[in-house]
């Protein structure tokens, strides 16, 4: 179809265009007062336990504690490990980001710390989802000791650098109206071509049903 063509089929067909128009006017009302979503951030760090040779526990921030940390992370984004949140009462989104002490060109994961976020239109079940995700980790890694018998004094720890705290966060505007404003258009124009074909769609099939009876009779 040319753009001539497409052009006459849209001014045939306007009602169309205006009806989405309308429903698109009516689709922008919730984009220009969008509900508050409250994101609770939190940071945790895994520890190692406290040695006669290092006796400060965060002067031994070492890969294997990074690799520690980020397998608890695959296990809780697992199917296992999302069930697992799902029955201890978190829901809504969630995320785990281990924190990158690397940069863009050489990205390493040095320091075991990990940020947890969690979406909720109320900040306060948003901090309590975010609580229950570091708690869930911290079953992880208490877990993978388990399995390798460490004893109590050589055990790694699950220790909350940054509480979990809700703040508010709206969505972009101009992005909502542009998202509605293209799906009204494609929309809209998908319409007006179905609706300029359906009577000739019609008018065929009724020829169609009429030549069978004639074909049957001369028969």
């Amino acid at each position: 179809m040319s753009p001539g063509e497409l052009a006459r089929v849209l001014r045939r067909r306007w009602y169309v265009l205006l009806a989405a128009a309308v429903l698109a006017a009516a689709g922008a009302v919730p984009v220009l007062r969008p509900e508050p979503v409250h994101v609770s951030s939190a940071i945790v760090v895994l520890k190692p336990p406290v040695t006669g040779r290092h006796p400060n526990q965060l002067t031994n921030l070492q890969p294997p504690l990074a690799a520690v940390s980020y397998a608890a992370v695959q296990q809780l984004e697992s199917a296992a490990g999302r069930a697992e949140l799902r029955a201890a009462g978190v829901a809504g989104r969630y995320r785990l980001m281990p924190r990158n002490s690397g940069t863009s060109v050489t990205p390493r994961y040095l320091i075991p710390s990990l940020q947890v976020q969690a979406e909720h239109r109320d900040p306060a079940v948003a901090n309590a989802v975010a609580g229950k995700v570091i708690e869930a980790y911290g079953r992880r890694v208490a877990a993978m000791q388990d399995r390798q018998g460490v004893p109590a004094g050589a055990r790694m720890s699950v220790d909350v650098l940054v509480p979990p705290a809700a703040s508010e966060q709206r969505g972009t505007r101009s992005r909502g109206l542009a998202g509605v404003a293209l799906l009204a258009v494609v929309a809209g124009v998908s319409a007006a071509l179905w609706a300029d074909r359906l009577p000739a769609r019609r008018r065929r099939r009724a020829g169609e049903a009429e030549r069978v009876p004639a074909g049957a009779a001369a028969g």
